[in-house]
């Protein structure tokens, strides 16, 4: 299961951003069900960028998310209000 939390981050927060988004990626990793992941940004927009994750299933993505509630509330901001959570689907 994969994983993508968006954010639009204004120049001048970079910084701060990647203290907290790389926060927000140690606790998730620390939690059970966590495969992989990374803070990633867009090579067309500079402003936007990606907390990507693998997950062994989407309920251990979605009790992650509680675990990590409090070091994801500074940056609610400027999340991308849209679906997170994305099941593999194998080619048919």
């Amino acid at each position: 299961m994969l994983a993508l939390i968006r954010y639009s981050v204004p120049q001048g927060q970079t910084d701060e951003f990647l203290v907290q988004a790389h926060g927000i990626a140690d606790t998730l990793a620390a939690q059970p069900g966590y495969v992989r992941g990374r803070v990633s940004r867009s090579v067309d927009e500079p402003e936007l960028w990606a907390l990507v994750s693998e997950w062994e299933g989407a309920g251990f993505y979605r009790r992650a998310l509680g675990a990590a509630r409090m070091a994801m509330y500074p940056l609610m901001t400027l999340m991308i209000n849209e679906p997170s959570a994305f099941e593999d689907v194998e080619r048919p």
